[in-house]
Order: structure tokens, then sequence, then C-alpha cells
């Protein structure tokens, strides 16, 4: 059984994944443009007012700027390369899934399979995307130090493990309330999950590594393009393994 929800979610993965693909292709990659635009107009003024090179992300890099036609990764190839990235990542979290789904199965959650498929999709979502999102957002390019990117990585990291254990907190904790009524599960769990969520988001260093001048609209409509790639892969991933257990289960009985 395993071996068949493993296969499922692999396959889920990847036809959400290239849904997902697809939505950041429509609504990110605008503002992607936009944002090298500004990038390289920057760079340019840099260059004219007499700096040595042109920008380039990588610390000991080549002096070069690497998104435009000459770059080593032309944009052709990099939105060619985005539904490879995002039909791989959904393989790989739809393995992970699938395991963390089998091991749920009649422990935690929803007794019917799809809602517990749906219910386990828009956890998942809640606490390895839209918990660390709210904390450290993603930044389009031109905003970013990269000095800085190996502690705003390990930064968005730990806020993933958070959001991850604050879920196993608040689950575990509405498990040990002997009370019958669902709200009052429902409520300690909540307040549990939220403690060490408040707690992460006061004690964690602010990151704020805009730089003066940049479109206020533009950062807000990547982070929106952002975050909404992710929830089109969260949710069609949910739809699609409720689905296909649904289809399954149909064909048994």
């Amino acid at each position: 059984m395993i071996r068949t929800l493993l296969v499922r979610g692999l396959l889920v993965g990847l036809l959400a994944g290239l849904v997902a693909g697809g939505f950041a292709f429509l609504a990110g990659e605008p503002h992607i443009d936009s944002a090298i635009a500004l990038e390289e107009a920057a760079a340019a003024a840099a260059s004219g007012d007499g700096a040595s090179a042109p920008h380039s992300h990588d610390a000991g890099a080549p002096a070069e700027h690497h998104h435009g036609e000459g770059a080593v990764v032309g944009r052709p190839v990099q939105r060619a390369g985005l539904f490879l990235a995002t039909g791989l990542y959904g393989v790989a979290v739809g393995g992970v899934f699938a395991l963390a789904f089998a091991g749920l199965r009649g422990r935690v959650g929803p007794r019917s399979e799809p809602l517990l498929a749906i219910a386990a999709a828009a956890t998942a979502f809640g606490a390895i995307v839209l918990i660390p999102f709210l904390k450290y957002p993603a930044n389009p390019p031109a905003v970013g130090d990269p000095e800085t990117i190996t502690a705003r990585t390990l930064l968005y990291v730990v806020m993933v493990a958070v959001g991850l254990a604050s879920v196993a907190i608040g689950v575990a904790a509405a498990r040990r309330v002997t009370v019958q009524e669902v709200w009052a599960r429902g409520l300690v769990g909540g307040v549990c999950f939220l403690v060490p969520v408040v707690a992460a988001w006061v004690l964690l260093p602010t990151v704020d590594e805009v730089p003066s001048g940049f479109p206020a609209s533009l950062l807000w409509d990547f982070r929106v393009a952002s975050l909404g790639t992710q929830l089109v892969f969260w949710a069609a991933f949910g739809a699609l393994f409720a689905l296909a257990g649904e289809r399954a289960k149909a064909r048994v009985g």
C-alpha cells in the first residue's frame, strides 16, 4: 500500500508542479523581468559613475551581469527551466507527502482519505510556506545583499522548522484534551500552535534589505505571485491526491 501511495504522490506532485509552473510563468515572470531591468539600469548607472564593473550576484564572480541575453544562463533558458524546477519540486514534495500520509491515515485527522489529503495539504502549506513567508517573504532580483544570502537562507529554514514543529505540538496537544467538545480541542491545539510561531516571529531577526527607491508595487506584486504559486501548487496537489485516492477506492470497491 505504501508503494501505491508513493507512486501516487510522485505523479500527483509532478502534475501539481507543472500547474504551479504555469501560474508562476504567467504571474511571476513579468515581475522578475521588471526587477531585472531595474537591476541592470542601476548597474549601468554605477558603471557610468566610474564603477569598475557591472553588477554580479556572486562574490568573486567574473565582472558580468547574469540576467541578460549574454548571461551564462539566459532568460529564455531560465523560463523553460522554471517548469523543470517546479516539476522536480513537485516530485520531491509528493514523495515525502505520500510517506507522511501513510503514517497519518487512521491516526490523525479525518477518517475519510480524500478529506485527510486535503487537510494535510492545507496544513503543509501553512507550516512550510505561509508561516516562513510571513516572516521572510520572497524577494525579486535587485533586492537583498548577496553577502547575507547564507544567513537569510538559514533563517528561512529555521522558520520552516518552527512551522512544522508548531503543527506537531498543536496536534499533540489537541489529542491530549480529554473533553469531547471539538471546540475545546481546537482551542487548545490552536494556542499551542501559535505560541512557538509568535515566539519565533518576535525573537528571530528581521531582514529588510529592500534598496531605497525600489518600487513598492513591484515588490508587492512579486511577493503575491510567489505566494500564489505555492498556493496553487498545494491546492492542486491536495485536490489531485484526494481525487486519485477516491478513484482508487472506487476501483477496489
